[in-house]
């Protein structure tokens, strides 16, 4: 049996070397961020790097939640090992332990950070990178083009009182309700292309479009410049949402809403109940990655084989990513149920290590 002060050791040292591993590639990933829109900042002209750094940190949480199963695959791998090379399982196993027992601390561990990055991690995530959004488009102003390249270019068809139209965005704001890089090409009843409007940004209200700081092109008439332009629209904010707005960037709390909302709208919600799923399945996902982090570090460390035992977390580490995207693109499509697509990773997993581990350790 484990005691407690063992199993707190144990506890710690996995906890540190998981936390480590994720600090690291927040450093690397905040780097990068920072670069690449500083880079890009240099083509619009001179811009503050202490704002443009603000801007990438509150974008790195979120960015950093893809990375959360990853360091605590490696950071299970690297405890493992550290505590073999120290010999500590060596005597840990030698007292009676399984690897059942002092593994046992490693998995509670794995199990907490999953609950906190759900319920606490997310939210906050989720709220820096709206500040992210609001910091980015009120401090660079007309110079701010360069940022809304993050985020990728959305087209949506729609029909109003006056017609249809096509609209295009650069960055969605406010799950879609918010636009900015606007421009919409109006149809009259006819179908016959009517104007071309260009604006700065995109609200949504009932019924119509408030279009601010719009430039409106009609044929054979000069380019008119308006305060505020209005286009209607019967699109309603859930509909935008389901329609061009991330999962992503709803938290975790709200999500259940948005998916009633859109319920009752009749809209598919195959994508808001898959992240909402997936976040509910990640505890169990953390688990899968310690107990294969055991499979692939344990008999390795007794018997040598570094660079295997690497390869082999690596190769694990890739399955799972492959199996998780498959499963999200089939789920968010409608093809499988989203709680079968949400699950199946962590579930696929957990059965892979205990597998293993069971094939290692009792034969």
């Amino acid at each position: 049996m484990l005691g407690a002060t063992l199993s707190f050791y144990f506890s710690r040292r996995f906890l540190r070397s998981i936390l480590g591993l994720f600090l690291l590639a927040a450093i690397l990933i905040f780097l990068f961020d920072v670069l690449e829109l500083l880079r890009r900042a240099g083509e619009q002209g001179d811009l503050s790097v202490l704002r443009v750094s603000v801007i990438s940190l509150l974008r790195v949480p979120l960015l950093l939640e893809q990375v959360i199963p990853f360091a605590v695959l490696f950071g299970a791998i690297s405890a493992f090992v550290t505590l073999s090379r120290g010999l500590e399982l060596v005597v840990t196993r030698a007292a009676g332990i399984s690897v059942w027992q002092f593994g046992a601390p490693a998995a509670m561990v794995a199990l907490i950070l999953g609950v906190l990055s759900v319920v606490v991690y997310n939210p906050v995530a989720v709220w820096m990178q709206q500040q992210s959004d609001q910091v980015a488009a009120g401090l660079f102003g007309g110079e701010e083009s360069f940022l809304l390249q993050t985020t990728n270019a959305v087209w949506m068809r729609q029909d109003g009182l006056d017609g249809e139209s096509v609209l295009n965005a650069e960055q969605l704001l406010a799950q879609g309700t918010v636009l900015r890089g606007v421009t919409i090409f109006t149809f009259n009843r006819k179908g016959r292309f009517d104007e071309r409007i260009e604006a700065r940004e995109a609200e949504l209200n009932e019924g119509y479009w408030v279009l601010k700081d719009a430039v409106v092109y009609r044929i054979n008439a000069d380019p008119q410049h308006h305060n505020t332009y209005r286009v209607s629209t019967f699109l309603t904010p859930t509909e935008v949402r389901e329609s061009i707005g991330s999962p992503e960037s709803i938290s975790f709390w709200n999500l259940p809403r948005f998916i009633e909302l859109a319920s009752r709208a009749g809209l598919p919600a195959y994508r808001y109940t898959l992240q909402y799923q997936t976040l509910l399945a990640r505890p169990l996902l953390l688990l899968a990655m310690v107990l294969i982090a055991a499979a692939v570090s344990l008999k390795v460390s007794r018997f040598g084989g570094l660079g295997k035992m690497i390869l082999g977390g690596i190769a694990a580490g890739f399955v799972l990513y492959v199996l998780s995207e498959l499963a999200r693109d089939l789920g968010g499509a409608g093809i499988v149920p989203p709680v079968v697509a949400a699950w199946a990773p962590g579930v696929f997993g957990v059965l892979m290590g205990l597998t293993i581990l069971l094939n290692q350790e009792d034969g």
